[in-house]
């Protein structure tokens, strides 16, 4: 028993080791956390360090990770949003899960591959990964912009699809120990009548129950009855024959318009992404490398051809859904990698005697190398994938009779364009970011492309003209010479700053700006308020506290200016909270 207990930590700390070194170097590369975790776990497999063994008993485990993954995703999906999506999800998406796998099979079978065989792999490669993609549009901030959508779209309909696509795989199967399984159109009915039994559940057994435990504020309570209705909704369909994972995601989107979503998604995802990255590890384990090495150039060039035809099969499919030229190339490219379920599905094909275990290890080794092109494709094709600054609606802005000139369409830019736009203040809005430019145009807002800074771009945009000019650039570039510059050349115009911090603050108060804004300070004190009165603070006593330090701040401003030293004033900060602050 010690020497098993020990053997298991021994395990723990190679995996947890090697897997935090490999995730922080390919972050930093800029190829995403899946990738490290394979990396690491063919490292310490049997086939190269040998470090960790019984990889088979990690992966059962793991298997988990993935289970939980669907469930993030159908809380993901009220019912009223999967409604609005179904075109997306069951017209495009269905249509490049069909047309990539069969045209991978089609590859497979002229290569040589027997029939079954080739659509066993075929299905599997025509997927791609949820876990890079979805990081990578969050990132840039285009998941829930409409070419966010139809990613995420084709990606749903793409992890619905390993339900059927097991079935397919196990009514193949070779596998004698298969044979005594249910025949297909039983199958059916139990998928109907489980997902039936998990919808009613949902409604009249989980929110009553997380409810119950709302109302107690067990917060310990809300974790274990989250993973309690993951697994126990996938245990009810693995004892059905069916996949677990079908039932988390059904199970997910029952909860998915309940108030407790949001605290659902925060409890399960740390479950989710230690137990997803030691599945991953486990996959990278049971790659036999020594198949790999015997041929190396049809493992590479299976993966260029996997690029290939996928991405020309979604452009082709943006395109034919009337997608801009240049949006269904970023699309392509974007999808165009194997995927998580790949590797699970590889898996069942190799149990049910369709490909030999060399196989399903080349085949794994063709996906990870897939997903490893993905980051290298998007920065590659940036240019190409962006339409030039030169178009009309990339060219400087022109004199429109607008009242207010915004220089900086970011998070502050938006709020305050916005709220002028709402008054009925006729705005131009500048910005460089040629990206935030087409996001801010999906949304119907019209961003010119243009260094504000530039006294030529403002003059070509109407600032003669206008009455306000409003920097709302981040960081500290609006500098007290600019400003001056600015005032001087359009006397006539309010110019309002967003300053960075109190050191901006200070160099630019003295400027010809009508006002600068810390950019953080209103919303600093908004979530003091907040935090005082959830304490029971009386509002009077909270209204006292902000008038104290709004007071001191603006004494202890004053008498930095005066300086133009940040360290003037200590005294006041000492009084005001003992450990000061440069915000």
């Amino acid at each position: 028993m010690e020497h098993g207990g020990s053997t298991l930590l021994r395990d723990g700390v190679v995996l947890l080791g090697f897997a935090l070194a490999f995730v922080l170097l390919f972050r930093r590369l800029g190829l995403g956390a899946t990738l490290g975790y394979l990396v690491a776990g063919a490292l310490v497999g049997p086939h190269m360090l040998g470090l960790v063994g019984d990889a088979q008993e990690k992966l059962g485990i793991a298997e988990l990770g993935i289970t939980l993954l669907l469930f993030v995703v159908g809380l993901e999906l009220n019912p009223s949003r999967l409604w609005r999506m179904k075109q997306e999800i069951f017209g495009v998406g269905l249509i490049q899960v069909v047309a990539c796998g069969l045209a991978i099979a089609g590859i497979l079978a002229l290569v040589g591959f027997s029939a079954k065989a080739a659509l066993a792999i075929g299905m599997p490669l025509a997927l791609s990964s949820t876990a890079q993609v979805l990081p990578l549009l969050q990132s840039a901030g285009r998941l829930r912009t409409p070419f966010g959508e139809r990613a995420f779209s084709i990606l749903l309909f793409q992890d619905l699809s390993i339900i059927p696509m097991i079935t397919i795989i196990a009514a193949m199967s070779r596998n004698p120990a298969d044979a005594g399984g249910p025949p297909g159109w039983l199958l059916a009915v139990y998928t109907v009548l489980a997902v039936g039994g998990l919808v009613a559940a949902g409604r009249f057994v989980l929110r009553p129950l997380f409810r119950g435990i709302g109302n107690m504020g067990e917060r310990e309570m809300f974790v274990f009855a989250a993973l309690f209705t993951v697994i126990a909704s996938s245990a009810l369909m693995q004892s059905l024959g069916l996949s677990p994972a079908l039932g988390a995601f059904v199970a997910g989107v029952m909860l998915a318009d309940s108030p407790y979503r949001h605290e659902l998604e925060a409890d399960v995802e740390p479950f989710r992404s230690i137990l997803l990255g030691l599945f991953f590890l486990a996959v990278g384990m049971m790659l036999d490398l020594h198949a790999i090495y015997d041929r190396p150039l049809f493992v590479v060039s299976m993966a260029l051809a996997l690029v290939a035809v996928k991405a020309a099969i979604i452009v082709a499919i943006g395109l034919s859904f009337r997608m801009e030229w240049r949006r269904a190339l970023a699309l392509g490219f974007l999808l165009s990698q194997g995927g998580e379920f790949g590797f699970v599905l590889l898996a069942q094909a190799q149990a049910g005697l369709l490909i030999a275990p060399e196989a399903a290890s080349i085949f794994g080794a063709v996906i990870t190398l897939s997903m490893a092109t993905t980051p290298f494709l998007m920065m590659a094709t940036r240019r190409l994938r962006e339409a030039p600054v030169v178009e009309a609606e990339r060219d400087g802005p022109k004199a429109d009779g607008a009242n207010a000139l915004i220089v900086g369409y970011g998070r502050f830019g938006q709020t305050v364009g916005q709220m002028l736009l709402a008054s009925d203040v006729p705005v131009t809005l500048i910005d460089t970011d040629i990206e935030m430019i087409d996001i801010a145009r999906e949304f119907g807002a019209k961003v010119y492309y243009g260094d504000g800074t530039r006294l030529e771009l403002l003059r070509q945009a109407g600032a003669a003209e206008a009455e306000l000019i409003l920097f709302c650039i981040d960081g500290d570039q609006v500098t007290r010479e600019l400003l001056d510059a600015v005032h001087k050349a359009f006397p006539d115009a309010r110019i309002y700053v967003r300053a960075y911090d109190r050191r901006s603050l200070i160099q630019l108060k003295t400027g010809p700006a009508e006002f600068v804004v810390r950019e953080v300070l209103e919303s600093a004190i908004k979530m003091a308020r907040l935090a005082l009165k959830g304490l029971g603070v009386a509002d009077a006593e909270i209204s006292r506290a902000e008038e104290m330090y709004r007071a001191r701040d603006k004494e202890r401003l004053r008498i930095q200016v005066e300086a133009g030293d940040i360290r003037a004033a200590r005294a006041l900060v000492a009084e005001q909270q003992p450990w000061g602050n440069d915000r």
